[in-house]
């Protein structure tokens, strides 16, 4: 089942997402080796700078997708100031469909 990970920013905070990016980094490569990280990237505000995350997993339950979240280099950080997970039905352009 894939999980959608909706990451918010805390304000002021860009300065802790560039310190923790290469950690962040090798934790989704890890998920990506495991075949567990399908997509990931930063939401950007209006002048193009990273404010926020989005990360789609595959996983068999809900509990497992909280379990990464948390794991996440990022959010032991503190950078997010709200991460939401949601379940999420890939329909166009999956490239395993």
């Amino acid at each position: 089942m894939l999980f959608a990970f909706v990451c918010k920013d805390k304000p002021g905070h860009l300065n802790v997402r560039m310190d923790t990016r290469p950690t962040h980094l090798a934790h989704l490569d890890k998920l990506n080796a495991e075949g567990i990280l399908k997509m990931a990237g930063p939401f950007l505000d209006a002048e193009g700078k990273p404010n926020g995350s989005l990360v789609i997993v595959s996983v068999e339950t809900i509990e497992a997708a909280q379990a990464i979240a948390d794991s996440d280099p990022y959010t032991k950080a503190g950078l997010f100031e709200s991460v939401e997970i949601k379940p999420f039905n890939w329909v166009f352009n999956n490239p395993e469909a």
